[in-house]
């Protein structure tokens, strides 16, 4: 037995090591391919500078919806259709305001800050009130007699010793999703939150919260990091200062949207689907440069870049630019709602959603046995940056499906560093993406979609 186990295995290396060479020099086709002539960063220039903030509802989101139908077109689509789903419409409304009232009567330049999305407004008077600074939920419940008619200012600071700095939002982000909520409980009229960012600048982070139902619904704005230094600093010098806060957002009924979707149709398994996306609303207040108009110009690479090198996949390849991410995630819900219904057969969903940065792996959820495979492929992949193959992860939009179906989920992992700068702020614009970087993250995808399609 031990002798046929020999010749078995004397047969079967140089076979893996065949196959390895064969894919190693198809991904580096793909990657001479979108290095050369991608388009991802001219489809970007136009989607941010054309069209810009495109927050779900607006009439952005109808032009977005256009310029992805027209450049997956482009990109040379077996098809492309639009998947229609109910999304809400909030809107952000005119000025927003917050000062400063103190006895001293010295002057103070108005705060920075943005209302969260999903927020109510402050009515036409605005909300005047005292403030009371707290460093996290439990401090809120010890200060829970205390809060009643006053305005809550959440000052809780990203954590900087988690390197890797999704790990500091996830850690931060309930104050912004639950903090509003959490202080109404008790009485407040407002609340104000630092912003889910450890960059070096005053711009306010905006993102959506979640209200509790069963608790009044209080308005809730974000604030730079500087001006939440110096509020913190002026409530220990000045207890008796009161903040001025107007808002004018509101929600309005909801409307319609669209995932924008199209396929490459596969050669044998046709009937097999691997989705590759990004989402393609961003906030009002921004360009929508690395969340997520980085995402849907990578995924669109994908395909052009398959067909430009004559790769025709066993499955089919669904590239799916999702709605209504940033405030619902009512696109990727739908997505994995119809593939039920339909009874589809999805083998991969893969995402990017965390900025063009340059790519350092790919996060996944899946059976073990899966993920071990992956794990072979780190060779193939490394010389294109993607090295780090163990974390688990997935995404906002492919997570519906995953829960629905089972289908093993995947998220391009970039570089993380300066993506917390600009996240859900005014300075996530076009300049700020550099066109090296985002092709290799389109390189990484393909390459990995392509060892899927050939191994799963």
């Amino acid at each position: 037995m031990k002798k046929y186990l020999a010749v078995l295995c004397s047969w079967a290396l140089p076979l893996v090591a065949s196959a390895q060479h064969n894919d190693s020099l198809t991904i580096k086709k793909i990657a001479d391919e979108v290095l050369t002539h991608s388009t991802a960063y001219e489809n970007l220039r136009v989607l941010t500078k054309q069209i810009g903030g495109r927050l779900a509802g607006s009439p952005q989101m109808v032009k977005a919806e256009q310029w992805g139908v027209a450049a997956l077109k482009a990109a040379g689509a077996d098809t492309v259709y639009l998947q229609e789903c109910m999304v809400p419409h909030w809107v952000r409304g005119e000025r927003e305001e917050a000062r400063i009232i103190s006895k001293r009567r010295d002057f103070i330049p108005p705060l920075n800050i943005l209302a969260l999305g999903n927020s109510v407004g402050t009515g036409a008077d605005g909300v005047t009130a005292p403030v009371i600074e707290v460093a996290s939920f439990d401090d809120l419940e010890a200060k829970k007699d205390q809060i009643k008619g006053k305005i809550v200012f959440y000052n809780y600071h990203f954590n900087p010793t988690f390197v890797k700095t999704f790990h500091a939002y996830g850690d931060a982000v309930k104050y912004r999703g639950q903090g509003a909520s959490r202080a109404a409980k008790y009485g407040a009229v407002a609340v104000i939150v630092r912003s889910m960012s450890h960059g070096q600048n005053n711009f306010p982070h905006t993102g959506s919260l979640h209200y509790d139902s069963a608790l009044p619904q209080i308005p809730a704005v974000a604030i730079g990091l500087e001006d939440a230094d110096m509020l913190s600093q002026r409530l220990k010098d000045d207890a008796t200062a009161n903040i001025f806060l107007k808002t004018n957002c509101q929600m309005l009924q909801d409307t319609i949207g669209h995932n924008v979707v199209a396929e490459l149709r596969g050669s044998d398994r046709a009937n097999e689907f691997i989705t590759v996306g990004g989402h393609l609303d961003s906030w009002d207040i921004c360009e929508g440069a690395q969340d997520d108009g980085a995402g849907c110009v990578q995924s669109i690479e994908v395909l052009r870049a398959y067909k430009a090198v004559g790769i025709k996949p066993s499955r089919t390849i669904r590239i799916v630019l999702f709605a209504n991410e940033e405030n619902g995630a009512r696109g990727g819900s739908k997505y994995a709602e119809l593939a039920k219904e339909r009874n589809e057969k999805h083998i991969m969903a893969l995402e990017s959603d965390a900025g063009g940065y340059t790519p350092r792996g790919i996060a996944s959820t899946m059976d073990a046995d899966k993920r071990a495979k992956i794990l072979t492929w780190r060779s193939l992949l490394e010389p294109y940056g993607i090295y780090d193959l163990t974390e688990d992860g997935g995404g906002t939009d492919v997570g519906p499906i995953h829960r629905a179906l089972g289908v093993p989920m995947a998220e391009l992992i970039p570089d993380s560093q300066r993506y917390f700068d600009v996240h859900h702020a005014a300075n996530d614009v076009f300049e700020g993406v550099n066109k090296r970087e985002l092709e290799l993250g389109a390189v990484g995808m393909a390459g990995f979609i392509y060892l899927v399609d050939k191994y799963f």
